[in-house]
């Protein structure tokens, strides 16, 4: 299957594993990366956190790697670029490196994923790195405003609502134990993506991972909970504290992934929200000042999605720049796209797409989420032609159907208390 001039070869193995080799030729780099697809959305209350602490886990040595120091000095030895990252339905470890060090690469990520000890005594001096991990995001607004916004949009009975980083309670609770049963419900070859993408020799590569991953039986896919939106109000979450500048997010439900207005609500966020030139930047930073950072986009997963915008204004600004934003609301529901600002945006989002894709752990992440989250990997070309078939008449009626007063949601950061005031505001 080709993608941007990139075959992908995918094979399953007997035990589920899904293998994405992605040979690109004209590159020197090649990028290692294993993602499982699990989250803190397949945690329940208590496990909060678990996933995200059990990333950090791997890193702490393995039989072959006897601690942390022994796989950073490896993997920073070859000058490599390597991490990992938890996100909600989905955690990776990644390396990419010079192809010529892809061997190292492979066999350090492997063992990572594979053979990770879980030594105790790591796991309780790691407690406090993640709590600083905690408490460096709650110095950070402009991130932190993105929970607040989840926790109000999803609830925070759903798992979708809750953080990925959990409460420092879990993080100071959580057993050797409590990893062990997690990664073993989760961490299953059938729920596992290996995908290996750059400059490399397939029947080697493909060998290594076969060899490491043969012995372990398939598992099964672990379960979520399923999630509905039944909003029939508009909302308001504050999370008051002092900052210099309010972070706010106002936004509302949209479509999951392959939805059949998926690409038209794609374009509906590139003409309000994304780059220097889309609307909301135009009014809320250009003509009004009111903003410096001002962005709208789209969130997805399988069963579910929404549409947000964000923006960090001066306090007194709030109320002006909310009423600005819910303008373009208006606007983009009752008068139609121009099809020269439609073409725009269309070729705004194709040229991304080729620019996204463009390296070597770009495509990996790229093929292991597909994989993950659609059970395929889309083409370049197939989501130039979704995006090519959106009308201007599609963003209109998609705009009228989301964009409803029932369904705002307004998260907001700073010194505010004035929630009813604020709420007399969110109509469309």
């Amino acid at each position: 299957m080709a993608s941007n001039g990139v075959k992908y070869d995918i094979q399953t193995l007997s035990n589920g594993l899904r293998i994405v080799l992605a040979p690109m030729p004209g590159t020197e780099t090649a990028t290692v990366l294993v993602m499982t697809g699990t989250g803190s959305r397949y945690e329940n209350e208590k496990e909060n956190g678990l996933a995200h602490f059990l990333e950090h886990m791997f890193f702490k040595g393995t039989k072959k790697r006897s601690n942390a120091k022994a796989i950073s000095e490896e993997l920073d030895g070859v000058g490599s670029e390597y991490n990992a990252f938890t996100a909600k339905e989905r955690t990776a470890y990644h390396a990419k490196v010079s192809s010529k060090y892809l061997d190292t690469a492979l066999d350090c990520v492997l063992d990572i994923f594979l053979n990770s000890k879980l030594p105790q005594e790591e796991i309780n001096k790691e407690r406090g790195a993640i709590i600083q991990e905690i408490n460096m995001y709650e110095d950070m607004p402009i991130r932190t405003i993105n929970d607040v916004f989840e926790g109000l949009l999803f609830g925070r009975d759903a798992a979708l609502g809750r953080t990925i980083l959990g409460p420092k309670a879990n993080i100071l609770s959580f057993s050797r134990q409590d990893f062990t049963t997690y990664l073993k419900r989760n961490y299953t070859p059938a729920n596992t993506v290996v995908c290996v993408a750059g400059s490399f020799s397939n029947p080697k590569v493909l060998a290594k991972i076969k060899k490491e991953f043969a012995h372990l039986t398939s598992g099964t896919l672990p379960a979520h909970q399923h999630f509905a939106f039944n909003q029939t109000a508009p909302r308001i979450e504050i999370k008051e504290k002092k900052t210099d500048q309010t972070q706010l997010m106002l936004g509302v439900p949209a479509y999951p992934y392959l939805h059949k207005d998926e690409y038209a609500l794609e374009v509906l966020s590139a003409i309000l929200g994304s780059g220097m030139s889309s609307r909301l930047f135009l009014e809320v930073r250009e003509k009004r000042g009111l903003a410096y950072f001002v962005r709208g986009r789209t969130d997805k997963y399988p069963d579910v999605g929404y549409f947000v915008v964000q923006a960090g204004v001066e306090h007194k600004n709030l109320e002006k720049t909310v009423l600005t934003i819910l303008d373009e609301f208006k606007k983009i529901k009752r008068a139609a796209v121009s099809p020269k600002e439609l073409a725009k945006a269309k070729a705004h989002l194709k040229g991304g797409l080729a620019l996204e894709l463009e390296t070597s752990d770009a495509i990996a992440e790229n093929a292991a989420t597909s994989l993950i989250n659609l059970g395929k990997i889309r083409s370049i070309d197939e989501l130039r032609k979704g995006i090519d078939k959106v009308t201007s008449a599609d963003v209109q009626r998609i705009a009228e159907n989301i964009f409803k007063t029932e369904s705002l949601n307004l998260a907001i950061i700073g010194p505010h208390l004035h929630k009813g005031e604020l709420l007399k505001l969110l109509h469309v």
